[in-house]
């Protein structure tokens, strides 16, 4: 093979965002690209000539050696997941693909592993498992309730009265409006999960939408002694969308606002239009969210650290990034801690009719 070739190559190995490592034989190692060093904290000085175990301290080093198994059958494999130990001894998980190489003649030389980095995908995978489990637990603890409740009223009716009835009624009535939202985010973290939000487009008023939905928070809002304010001077023309997708957005945006808004404070509502966009605030004067924490908040199962206490699964955001961007828009956020947050829906006007 010309140099050149070799060269250009030896560009592609060490450009790909994955650690790229070759061995002899003998499982030393011949090659180790700058994206196997960025992960394990070696240079290539230090790792070449060395045993790969010694520098991977792979999961499955002892046991299943995947660069010996595919040295020893000539076989590749691909997909693998285990871990490796970085110099500063942290265990990282880890995708690998291994394969035999072999020189122009065919005959066997050794073998390479690419392997990247899974410890985000890891810890979505972790909760996304804790959701499902504490979305099964919190069902099952509202229908308990629920038939708890029942069984008194059917079986005990003629020594309840009616003050007590009453506040057994209004427990089951509580504890069905909770177990409707806990499907409802369910179902929204089934979609989620699939990557498919369905559509049904058709003629539609956002101005009509925000004046309704205002209307119905009212008594929510005055009981967590809040002003939700609309400020729409302007008329938005009307656009082709989904009603009850984009309805979501903004019920979700508005819920996040009383969430982490403090008493006397104001949610405002604003809309704005040009020639190229449709524009749609939420803004609150709530508790903000940090700067570290706002490339993520858009991230399903993200909750923010500032209120632990409170309640939800962290798909509501998701959910908006989601149904906005199935519209072709896309959503904004500005925050600051202590001042409140805006969140800005744009929509294109290609949407318009």
């Amino acid at each position: 093979m010309r140099s050149r070739d070799l060269a250009f190559y030896k560009f592609i190995v060490d450009s790909v965002p994955s650690g790229v490592i070759t061995v002899d034989q003998d499982l030393r190692i011949t090659g180790f690209n700058p994206w196997a060093g960025r992960l394990t904290g070696y240079t290539a000085e230090e790792a070449i000539g060395t045993f790969c175990g010694e520098i991977l301290q792979g999961g499955m080093c002892d046991t299943h050696c995947p660069l010996k198994t595919v040295v020893k059958k000539q076989e590749p494999m691909s997909l693998l997941e285990s871990t490796i130990v970085t110099k500063t001894g942290e265990t990282i998980p880890v995708r690998m693909n291994v394969a035999a190489l072999f020189d122009e003649q065919g005959k066997l030389i050794g073998g390479v592993e690419s392997f990247q980095d899974i410890s985000a995908l890891k810890t979505l995978e972790r909760e996304r498992d804790n959701l499902i489990s504490t979305f099964a637990h919190d069902m099952k603890s509202s229908l308990a309730i629920i038939g708890g409740f029942v069984l008194r009223l059917l079986y005990k009716a003629d020594t309840i009265d009616q003050q007590k009835e009453q506040r057994y009624l209004e427990i089951i009535r509580d504890e069905s409006e909770k177990l409707e939202a806990l499907i409802s985010d369910f179902l929204e973290f089934a979609r989620l999960q699939t990557g498919k939000l369905k559509l049904n487009l058709s003629s539609m008023s956002l101005d009509k939408d925000l004046i309704e939905l205002c209307e119905a928070y009212q008594p929510k809002i005055s009981s967590a002694g809040l002003t939700l304010k609309l400020e729409n001077e302007t008329a938005l023309p009307l656009i082709n969308g989904d009603a009850r997708q984009l309805r979501r957005i903004f019920t979700n945006l508005i819920d996040n606002a009383i969430k982490f808004s403090e008493r006397g404070g104001n949610i405002i509502i604003s809309t704005t239009s040009d020639e190229k966009e449709i524009r749609v605030s939420v803004s609150d004067q709530g508790i903000g969210i940090s700067p570290g924490e706002l490339p993520r908040i858009f991230d399903a199962f993200h909750r923010s650290r500032v209120r632990a206490r409170i309640e939800g699964f962290g798909l509501g955001l998701a959910a908006v990034k989601a149904i906005v961007e199935a519209h072709g828009g896309r959503v904004l956020v500005e925050s600051k801690i202590g001042k409140g947050s805006t969140f800005t829906v744009v929509l294109p006007r290609a949407l318009d009719l």
